[in-house]
């Protein structure tokens, strides 16, 4: 039964690692391709491995503020590429322009209005990419793959 047990927990593991990732995933921030609510959505890593992720894909970040916490957004620039944002939407038009400096990746929710993301913690290291987001089980309304915006 134990032995049992210890080829399930690594085939599990195996799974998580290098094929297929669960996550649940909530808030305001990914309005409106997500739902505030909670979304079940299937990952994989493998991209990022390859270097495989582009602009436009949704990944799973750990949080540069606090690396305990995976935040989703949309990976809008790579080392590189420059970026222009609004600053502050919600009270100015003032526009920034910055470019994404080696080993680094711009992310942004899709809700502007209400997102914590590179607008305010700045570039990424391409070393907190977590996962990339290609598919969305729940809820069955929005079931399928999720396509770049």
């Amino acid at each position: 039964m134990a032995f049992s047990l210890v080829k399930i927990s690594c085939c599990l593991h195996v799974t998580a690692t290098y094929l297929i990732d669960p996550a649940i995933v909530g808030g305001p921030s990914m309005l409106p391709t997500m739902g505030p609510m909670a979304t079940f959505l299937l990952t994989e890593r493998n991209s990022l491995r390859f270097g495989k992720v582009e602009r436009g894909d949704i990944v799973l970040v750990r949080s540069p503020v606090n690396p305990r916490n995976l935040l989703t957004k949309r990976l809008l620039g790579l080392e590189g590429d420059s970026v222009t944002f609004l600053v502050d939407p919600r009270n100015s038009d003032k526009c920034e322009t910055i470019v994404v400096p080696k080993g680094h990746v711009w992310v942004q929710g899709d809700n502007i209005y209400n997102s914590r993301d590179s607008r305010q913690f700045g570039s990424v290291p391409y070393g907190l990419l977590y996962a990339k987001v290609f598919w969305r089980l729940w809820p069955l309304g929005g079931f399928g793959p999720l396509g770049k915006n």
